[in-house]
């Protein structure tokens, strides 16, 4: 089936944390990144659902951010 995604499961050892957010405590993401998906979920509250995105989306969201088309 074209279009359709499949969930992936993903274990707590699968996600990182940014090196560059070791310092804060509050607002951060761990991303996991598996062959098909990557799974994006908040380090304070893992229980909590994982979003999905395929490898395109997520390119496409990486590089909506460097071009700063998000106001973060």
């Amino acid at each position: 089936m074209k279009g359709k995604k499949h969930k992936v499961q993903f274990a707590d050892d699968d996600f990182r944390k940014s090196s560059l957010s070791h310092h804060s405590k509050k607002a951060c993401v761990l991303v996991a990144t598996k062959q098909k998906a990557i799974g994006v979920r908040d380090s304070k509250d893992s229980g909590k659902i994982t979003l999905q995105f395929t490898k395109r989306e997520w390119k496409a969201f990486i590089a909506g951010v460097k071009a700063g088309e998000f106001d973060i």
